[in-house]
């Protein structure tokens, strides 16, 4: 059985309290937040919850699930035995931003999470990362309790995959409100175009995107780009001329 604390109640934190609560050898043994009003979901667990790290309760693993730039400061608040694992779930920040003479690792979750949105945790994708090998194993059994998806990543790795996932996920996201707002401003269902979306993501599951990409950008048809350039806001304008070149210089040697 793997005793755990979880430090923190976002959006990760509350899904990986869902996941630890269902695992089995887990014991969730505590979650700690700075607000009591932050711990009114968890509560309703029946889990240990605290606001005071004077109250931390005795654990394998510690794992700090707050925002990237507090991670640093608050590791370095912690009380507890120095001999310790401390883990955090951030894909940016390096596992050495960890204070204090902890042993030292990443548990970093590859998804978007919202708080309000279920997800099943088995396919989501655990990077691990440690200081000393029988941490990883520790991190390992960990991991594979609450998810089929498990990886060891190295600080590096981990960095440029987090700036990969935020092109595909974070980016992506912003043009679906950008298509959204067009719809809404010519009073047309976004709705039209969700079996789009589903299909372009589903495609690469058989395809490289690179096989994938379809539109105006890719057969360089500056008819069409011109006509959509006249019809967006400066804002947008700017998006799509940038996006549009990207697209074009990809594919110019095929036009």
């Amino acid at each position: 059985m793997i005793r755990v604390v979880l430090l923190g109640a976002g959006n990760v934190a509350t899904h990986l309290v869902n996941a630890f609560s269902i695992a089995k050898n887990i014991d969730l043994v505590q979650v700690y937040a700075r607000k009591k009003s932050s711990l009114k979901h968890i509560q309703k667990n029946n889990i240990s919850t605290t606001t005071n790290l004077d109250e931390l309760k005795d654990a394998d693993v510690y794992i700090i699930a707050i925002a990237d730039d507090a991670i640093a400061a608050f590791s370095g608040q912690l009380k507890i035995n120095q001999n310790t694992l401390v883990v955090h779930t951030s894909g940016s920040v390096a596992m050495k931003a960890i204070n204090n003479n902890f042993r030292k690792g990443v548990f970093y979750p590859l998804q978007t999470f919202s708080k309000e949105k279920s997800i099943n945790f088995k396919t989501v994708p655990l990077c691990l990362e440690a200081d000393h090998q029988q941490d990883l194993v520790i991190l390992e059994k960990l991991a594979s309790a609450i998810s089929d998806s498990v990886y060891f990543i190295n600080s590096k790795q981990r960095e440029s995959l987090h700036v990969a996932a935020v092109f595909v996920n974070n980016f992506t996201n912003h043009l679906y409100h950008i298509g959204k707002t067009i719809c809404n401003e010519h009073e047309v269902p976004f709705a039209i175009l969700q079996p789009l979306i589903q299909e372009t993501a589903n495609k690469i599951l058989d395809l490289s995107p690179y096989d994938a990409q379809t539109g105006p950008a890719k057969r360089n048809d500056s008819n069409t780009i011109t006509r959509h350039l006249e019809q967006l806001p400066n804002n947008y304008k700017e998006i799509y001329s940038l996006l549009t070149k990207s697209i074009t210089n990809t594919y110019e040697q095929e036009l």
